[in-house]
């Protein structure tokens, strides 16, 4: 969350209606979207090249403009994050088309589930449909264009610009892509444009490398021109400082541009042309090889990919008739986990000090599978960003993108951390460690979560092996984290996820994860035996939890927790960071949110108000009594004076922490401003910049919108880690479904809204699935479960505050239940076995 410091101001008013576009020629007449599914896509027509989209395979992606051109793209290598990419190195800065002497534009831009497709215009009424999707498994782009039927011969032109570059180094490294990116050259084989970038960097310990990309179709071109140009309608205009308003190649760009015709016959039916973009960085063999595998039968290979996102769609679905937009959101959440899987091999692990060093490997990860950050400027491995899009992903019974994130997570540490037990924190797809070495002050926060990632997979999945293969990683990684204390008072230095001078050395979101991760590698030592290091990580947690509130809770008049201790003598700083919720975020095992009730409840309503909270969710940094000296004090609710400006940018994950916190003590209303705001970012035509695609940073008074900046300055288009604050707080706290299959147990106690109903069906757990139903209506609450997988059920459901009980039936026949008191408000409780099971609950 520490990626983007802006400071701009833009308002949205919010359009209720949410879009459902339709799809027609190459997918074939899709009808407009359900009430969940997202089948038919999500439509734009507005400022089309101002916007971004991303498609993504899992060893390809393309970033562009909606409008079918590709602008120079962000910051890490400024101008180069867009294109076409196959990790680990760029392929094309971009393709562009053009029929019958001019270049085809797109008037209307739809997202789909894994694709993409655009109404293109051109001369004489001439209308293209294109559509792009990239197939898992393959180091190809497809890019189909049907044209309509009559339309006669066509002379249709396709422009491609090559950036043969590698994800690392950056343009601000040193060495930096300036010195490393080698000249591209271009030819052309009698079909397709080839594209090489071979020799050794002029840089110390550099490898020599050889980069191929080509473009190219199943039809045989009428001609080809080869040059430095060749961008379409883009004119090459560098992206310099200052950046221009719009720009097309970055200042370390050295790439080459060609050229192919063809001559089209449309006769009395439609036509599809499919063009494919491969790659390699093992040389042209591998690439030639990828783009006769795309061009083998891409119509094919479109139908598989959208098999397998209906797949994705089938789980977890859900029916929320009282918030229908939240419902829509799971099911695009559920979309964008999916886009986000990554791949790449033959990682070279190296750790460059922040980007000032490039020393020889420590080691080789011969393949790497991960969820990435966001596009197009984090792509790559993050240990924070994917322990909190984990809760996101199990919800959405996508397990194995988890347990891969998690096992490249700790092969990449053992390496660079001589199996210390410290988790890295960014690592890019060659394998560069830009921070999270043993040398670096944090990030603390990641190690200490890295058990409860674990924990969280094992529970959902029972999946013991898992479990096994991760367990002594786990167990270093807690040992390694209570070593940083230097003053012995039980709390971990190291940065957490404020990465901002100015704070003491110990963190509270690192303290609140420390004393969760602890009580969950007891729970992972127990179901192993390993009663040694149970009894040790259960005290350790227990002792720090006794002395929690006294050490952390600020209290006065800012009603919140510190945000980090001062040493010596552990002097409380209130600063106003997001992490100040954090506290109420994390579910410990087996004893519910950290925070006691009342502190919770001070805390939240504290961050409720408009000195935390704007129209678009959490801010990063509330406001308090000093003027901030950007100029944007904001309004005041404490009377702390402190050195921190504030920053109103609001973060998806920011939204996301709220909503789980409100949810963790059934304040279910005023969840629902949280939620609604991510879930706006992805579904209001008013404030989305792709359709269906939640960003890493929403409109907000401190940071504008994406839409109001430039393509240079942007924050991600599409970010992973915001779906925990949708997909969480629907399937484990409105649904109550809440596995702990690793000790055969499975918990389902929904929350229903009052005279509501809520549902949700295969949902995935363990090897099975899981479908529930829920209702109040009148003085009865019922909750109906088909549990498909072997597990002990404790079937409940959460009482209306004074409710008192007259009657419990379990399938119709009386009961006895347990009433149980959390922070959730009062469980009613009963154990059966799996199977399908309803329990009606009568209230007097």
């Amino acid at each position: 969350m520490e990626r983007h410091v802006r400071r701009s101001r833009a308002r949205r008013a919010f359009a209720a209606a949410v879009v459902a576009g339709t799809v027609i020629g190459l997918v074939g007449y899709v009808p407009a979207a359900s009430a969940s599914a997202p089948a038919a896509g999500l439509s734009e027509t507005g400022r089309l090249g101002d916007r971004r989209f991303v498609v993504t395979g899992d060893r390809m992606y393309e970033v562009g403009a909606e409008d079918g051109t590709y602008p120079g793209t962000g910051w890490h290598i400024r101008g180069e994050m867009g294109g076409f990419w196959t990790p680990p190195i760029k392929l094309l800065d971009g393709v562009w088309f053009g029929a019958n002497g001019s270049w085809l534009r797109a008037g209307r831009f739809t997202a789909g589930p894994g694709y993409t497709s655009m109404d293109l215009t051109g001369p004489g009424g001439l209308t293209v449909q294109r559509v792009d999707v990239v197939p898992d498994g393959a180091r190809a782009a497809l890019i189909g264009l049907r044209f309509p039927a009559g339309a006669g011969t066509v002379q249709l032109t396709v422009d491609a610009h090559s950036e043969l570059l590698s994800a690392y180094p950056w343009g601000f490294t040193a060495p930096g892509q300036g010195t490393a990116n080698l000249a591209d050259t271009g030819s052309f084989d009698g079909r397709s444009l080839v594209f090489r970038d071979r020799g050794t960097p002029p840089v110390p310990n550099a490898r020599p490398h050889d980069w191929a990309a080509l473009v190219g179709s199943s039809l045989t071109p009428a001609g080809h021109a080869l040059g430095p140009g060749m961008r379409g309608p883009q004119g090459g205009v560098v992206c310099g400082d200052p950046a221009p308003a719009v720009c097309d190649d970055g200042p370390d760009g050295r790439g080459t541009g060609g050229r192919l015709t063809y001559d089209v016959a449309v006769g009395g039916s439609a036509r599809t042309v499919w063009f494919a973009v491969a790659g390699s960085d093992r040389g042209l063999g591998p690439a030639r090889a990828e783009l006769a595998r795309a061009l083998h039968d891409p119509a094919g290979a479109f139908a598989a990919k959208r098999a397998a996102r209906a797949a994705v769609a089938r789980h977890s679905r859900v029916d929320l008739p009282g918030d229908r937009l939240l419902q829509r959101s799971v099911e695009w959440s559920k979309q964008n986990l999916a886009d986000s899987v990554q791949e790449s091999r033959d990682l070279r692990v190296f750790a460059s000090n922040q980007g000032t060093e490039l020393p020889p490997p420590a080691g080789v990860v011969d393949r790497a599978r991960w969820i990435g950050a966001g596009w197009p400027d984090y792509p790559w491995i993050f240990a924070t960003d994917g322990e909190y899009t984990a809760f996101a992903a199990v919800a959405a019974g996508q397990f194995a993108a988890v347990k891969d994130h998690l096992r490249t997570l700790r092969d990449l540490s053992e390496i660079v951390n001589h199996r210390s037990g410290k988790v890295v924190h960014e690592v890019t797809p060659d394998g560069q460690v830009y921070y999270g070495t043993e040398a670096d002050p944090g990030n603390t926060d990641e190690t200490v979560k890295f058990p409860s990632a674990v924990a969280l997979v094992w529970r959902w999945t029972g999946d013991d092996a898992f479990r096994d293969d991760l367990y002594d990683f786990s167990v270093r990684t807690m040992r390694y984290a209570l070593r940083l204390d230097d003053d012995a008072d039980g709390w971990p230095q190291g940065s957490g996820n404020v990465e901002r001078p100015g704070m003491g050395d110990e963190k509270l979101d690192v303290t609140v994860y420390t004393i969760r991760g602890l009580l969950d590698l007891a729970d992972l030592a127990r179901s192993r035996g390993d009663r040694a290091t149970a009894a040790w990580a259960g005290t350790q947690a227990t002792q720090r939890m006794r002395r929690f509130e006294a050490a952390w809770w600020y209290g006065g008049d800012a009603r919140s927790y510190a945000d980090s201790l001062l040493d010596p003598g552990n002097v409380k700083l209130y600063q106003r960071y997001w992490i100040g919720a954090t506290p109420m975020e994390a579910e410990l095992p087996g004893w519910g949110p950290l925070a006691p009730a009342g502190h919770a409840t001070t805390a939240l309503a504290q961050r409720e108000r408009d000195c935390f909270t704007g129209e678009f969710g959490f801010f990063h940094t509330g406001t308090g009594p000093t003027t901030d000296p950007a100029g944007n004090p904001g309004p005041s609710c404490d009377s702390v004076v402190s050195a921190v400006p504030s920053e109103r940018s609001v973060f998806s994950l920011g939204n996301a922490i709220m909503a789980v916190a409100e949810g963790n003590y059934g304040r279910m209303a005023q969840q629902q401003r949280y939620t609604t705001a991510n879930a706006r970012s992805q579904l209001d035509p008013a404030v989305w910049e792709m359709p269906g695609a939640m960003p890493e940073i929403l409109p907000s008074p401190d940071f504008g919108s994406n839409l109001s900046k430039d393509f240079l300055s942007r924050s991600s288009v599409l970010q992973a880690w915001g779906a925990y604050g949708v997909l969480w707080p629907v399937l484990h706290q409105q649904l109550g479904v809440a596995p702990d299959l690793g000790n055969g147990r499975l918990s389902v106690v929904p929350q229903v809204p009052a005279g509501g109903r809520i549902a949700g069906s295969d949902i995935l757990v363990g090897t099975g699935h899981l479908d529930v139903r829920a209702s109040s209506r009148g003085n009865a609450l019922s909750v109906t479960v088909h549990a498909a997988v072997h597990a002990r059920l404790t079937l409940g459901t959460v009482l209306p505050a004074g409710a008192k009980v007259a009657s419990v039936t379990v399938d119709g026949r009386p009961a006895g239940a347990r009433r149980v008191h959390t922070a959730r408000g009062d469980e009613l409780l009963t154990t059966t076995g799996s199977g399908r099971h309803t329990l009606v609950v009568t209230l007097r």
